[in-house]
């Protein structure tokens, strides 16, 4: 069975309230973070399936926390899906790079999100 807990990394409340109620509707256990020291601190000691990971963050960006956990034989297991407003195809390269396993921009299809984290998750 996959690891149903999502760690949602977001600086904005009312955007992490919002997702972590539709993905607690689709029964996934939520935890959160809002900056990347954090979101470390969360991924090291809760063990996520996955990461929702803003790029744009506070004490730490997105970029450096995907390529601390991904380059960490420890954490490297956890899929990391960059989810940010930044839509420069530069952006997404460098995501690639870090390591993280996929990239949606935001605005965002609640959809087409859900349906990426079945995907990772192998639901």
């Amino acid at each position: 069975m996959a690891n149903k807990k999502i760690l949602l990394v977001d600086d904005e409340p009312e955007l992490i309230e919002m997702i972590k109620m539709r993905l607690e509707a689709n029964d996934y256990e939520v935890i959160t973070a809002s900056d990347g020291l954090e979101a470390l601190d969360k991924a090291r000691n809760e063990n996520p399936g996955l990461i929702l990971l803003d790029l744009m963050l506070p004490k730490m960006d997105g970029y450096r926390v995907c390529r601390t956990l991904k380059f960490d034989q420890k954490y490297r297991h956890i899929f990391i899906i960059i989810f940010t407003a930044r839509a420069q195809e530069s952006d997404e390269k460098l995501s690639k790079e870090v390591g993280a396993d996929a990239y949606i921009t935001k605005p965002f299809e609640p959809q087409k999100l859900l349906g990426k984290i079945r995907e990772l998750l192998g639901e």
